[in-house]
């Protein structure tokens, strides 16, 4: 049996950004399917005991900026500590990812995605701007101004809504949350234990 990673990501998180593309690469490597969930992580939140970075303590924000700059080093990605457009307005970038998801597959929705995480944390682009959401789109080889079109039909937030109590049932409380089989592993510093339960077959 092949085997699949169930990827619940915030199109917000910076941490989602920083496990990307080596999320991406194990999959490759092991042969491993994955498909991607872009959550309602304040669903999860208010179901799970978590705050919004908003509501954190002071000292738990404070560390967070210490952590994001060491990451950021250690691997080698540039990203903005504190983005110009962060937080983004979410719902219309989930919903076209969960569009192409569902009518042009696993892949293509995960580019978008990882694009959008990029455009946030690297660019200072504003992903939730729907302009900037059209060019992404178009970057990654789609037609941007037909998956908008499609992404604003109800159905894909009523089915981000139902995945996020699905995810939440399951277990998922945080992002990004890598999921194979009943092994769940939260955050891109975990990644290190993904490969191992990959590389077990």
């Amino acid at each position: 049996m092949s085997l699949h990673i169930d990827y619940y990501a915030s199109l917000n998180s910076p941490w989602t950004h920083l496990g990307a593309a080596r999320i991406e690469a194990l999959a490759a490597q092991h042969g491993a399917s994955l498909r991607i969930w872009p959550v309602d992580f304040g669903t999860i939140f208010a179901g799970s005991g978590g705050l919004p970075l908003p509501k954190r303590s002071p000292q738990r924000q404070a560390y967070r900026l210490q952590e994001l700059a060491r990451w950021r080093e250690a691997l080698g990605i540039p990203i903005q500590i504190k983005p110009k457009h962060f937080p983004a307005k979410e719902l219309p970038a989930a919903t076209c990812v969960i569009s192409v998801r569902e009518t042009m597959g696993d892949a293509p929705a995960i580019r978008l995605a990882h694009r959008i995480l990029k455009a946030c944390w690297e660019d200072e682009l504003d992903p939730g701007d729907e302009a900037t959401l059209a060019r992404l789109t178009d970057e990654v080889g789609l037609d941007g101004k037909a998956v908008l079109e499609l992404g604003q039909e109800p159905r894909w937030a009523e089915m981000r809504a139902a995945d996020s109590e699905r995810a939440l049932a399951r277990g998922v409380f945080g992002a990004p949350t890598y999921v194979i089989g009943d092994d769940i592993f939260w955050g891109q510093d975990r990644l290190e234990f993904v490969a191992r339960r990959l590389a077990r077959g």
